[in-house]
């Protein structure tokens, strides 16, 4: 199968990339520039330059493809605090592919996250929810939901949520590095309350599977979990970070989360316990790689180089 995939060069895209071409499928990846092009020939995947505001173009490698891997996002937006640009954005791209997949019966898999089912506490995340979108992080619901009603218009369509944690030596940017860093600069690894919310996680090389398998055999309106472990109390990552750093771990009062966590402020008291049982049924899938824990207690994300 010819697979476009979008994002090819990011944290997800990198093991997903190896995890195509290792079943046998010929690999096309969206690069921003040079460089990208350069990591993902050096793959052996072909590089398409170009980005999510390309839209023409997107259009065009969509239509040339047997299948669409969509794992791109405007962190960076994001990150800038312009989140309802990074969400339309997504939308848009997420509309084009299903303006050039329409009626042919060819797979397209989003990405989304568990994230937005903390809006449901004291519920474990299940496949089957659904839920409307709205502002602020719920403004993502509104792109999963979008990608999903793709499957009305003939298009095998599916989605990955993903935990918040995806993690392995791979993971440069995401929010264990960011903790391990604000840990190390205030000097003690910090939680919130008891620190019992849960937090779930995926070892990459495991969600990389999950696409895989997505591409090759979900049933259209599928909604998928890529979850290893269903909800690590936020305590014990906090511990597991303060005894590689060799920091104390601390409760932070509510009233100094902006000050100690910054952007990440709003996210750490997130309690988001999710299951992937319903996903390891219809996939036959199964998480092979260590969890989040065990990857820690690895070592890599406290070397020098991470």
């Amino acid at each position: 199968m010819r697979v476009f995939v979008t994002g090819a060069t990011g944290h997800i895209g990198s093991a997903v990339i190896p995890e195509l071409l290792s079943a046998g499928h010929e690999v096309v990846g969206l690069a921003r520039t040079e460089a990208s092009a350069t990591a993902l020939k050096a793959l052996g995947a072909q590089a398409r330059l170009g980005d999510l505001d390309d839209l023409d173009g997107l259009r065009e490698a969509a239509s040339a493809a047997d299948g669409v891997i969509h794992l791109a996002f405007k962190h960076d937006a994001m990150m800038a605090g312009d989140f309802a640009a990074a969400v339309e954005a997504d939308l848009a791209a997420i509309r084009t592919f299903g303006e050039a997949l329409a009626g042919t019966g060819k797979p397209f898999v989003g990405t989304a996250g568990t994230g937005v089912l903390a809006a449901l506490p004291g519920r474990t995340g299940t496949e089957d929810i659904v839920l409307e979108g709205g502002p602020g992080l719920q403004a993502r619901i509104v792109a999963e939901n979008n990608a999903i009603q793709l499957a009305e218009q003939g298009i095998r369509a599916s989605v990955v949520r993903l935990p918040p944690v995806v993690h392995s030596a791979l993971d440069r940017y995401g929010f264990v590095p960011m903790l391990i860093a604000t840990a190390r600069a205030a000097g003690v690894s910090g939680y919130l309350g008891e620190g019992a919310n849960r937090w779930p996680s995926v070892h990459t090389l495991d969600a990389a599977r999950v696409y895989r398998l997505a591409l090759e055999q979900a049933p259209a309106g599928s909604r998928l979990h890529a979850v290893g472990d269903e909800g690590i109390p936020f305590l014990l990552i906090a511990e597991s970070i303060g005894r590689h750093l060799e920091v104390p771990t601390a409760t932070v009062a509510a009233d100094r989360m902006e000050a100690h966590f910054g952007f990440l402020a709003g996210i750490v008291p997130l309690d988001n316990p999710a299951s992937s049982l319903r996903t390891q049924e219809l996939l036959g899938w199964r998480p092979a790689h260590p969890g989040l824990i065990a990857d820690l207690d690895l070592g890599h994300y406290f070397t020098a180089s991470a």
